[in-house]
């Protein structure tokens, strides 16, 4: 069933004279329970894509359409009931509050999700059920990050949109964050979208979507993507 549809859709940012188009007319329809990775340069205009799908922007021109909704003309506080209800992030920024423990970070989700997950098994699952006492300034950064992904996952999101999930991260507990997300994907039902520049993550994908100048080059859907141990990491 399709759960993401962006209509002929722009991002212009104005900054006096100056006018930047993100996003060039981008047309794109998305599949639930899909792993989709989108692939670019910087600046190709991945993150406002991210951005816009995920509510924290708005375009200049066009439709988005989630789940049948326009969400491209919904208010501030319209825009936050989405993102509390449908969106879950993982950002290169962890985003963690530094007075909190580790459970307690990954907890705040049952504060605005009614369908919140377990705490304490989204932790088990990326590998820290022996740190959910610690502090994050207690953590190295690969484990900050962990934390933020435990805590998207806990929110039990019907899309995750992640930038750059495993950036941070060694490659062991790259690969079990991957499985984690691929089995949201394959066993829960959820579209993870992935904005990466890792190619390898691209051939693990259901759809790989390739973004250049602002436009889509490429959509490609992959019938027969690799596990996580087929890659050569």
């Amino acid at each position: 069933m399709k759960i993401v549809e962006f209509e002929d859709v722009s991002r212009v940012y104005e900054n006096g004279e100056h006018r930047q188009r993100a996003l060039d007319h981008v047309s794109l329809q998305l599949e639930e329970g899909k792993f989709v990775v989108v692939l670019g340069p910087s600046g190709a205009g991945k993150s406002t894509l991210l951005n816009l799908l995920g509510g924290l922007d708005s375009p200049t021109e066009g439709v988005i359409r989630v789940n049948g909704k326009d969400i491209s003309t919904l208010t501030n506080n319209e825009l936050a009931d989405y993102r509390a209800a449908t969106v879950g992030f993982v950002f290169q920024s962890y985003n963690l509050i530094p007075t909190l423990t580790v459970l307690e970070n990954v907890a705040l989700v049952k504060e605005i999700a009614q369908q919140a997950l377990s705490s304490h098994e989204m932790l088990r699952a990326v590998g820290l059920e022996d740190h959910i006492h610690s502090f994050p300034s207690e953590l190295s950064g690969g484990e900050q990050q962990r934390v933020s992904i435990a805590r998207a996952l806990a929110k039990n999101p019907k899309i995750l949109l992640c930038d750059e999930p495993t950036g941070a991260l060694d490659s062991e507990t790259g690969v079990m964050v991957l499985k984690l997300l691929l089995s949201m994907a394959r066993d829960m039902g959820k579209t993870i979208v992935i904005v990466t520049h890792n190619q390898n993550i691209a051939k693990m994908a259901d759809v790989v979507v390739r973004v250049k100048n602002g436009r889509i080059q490429a959509c490609e859907e992959q019938t027969n993507p690799l596990s996580v141990e087929e890659v050569d990491w």
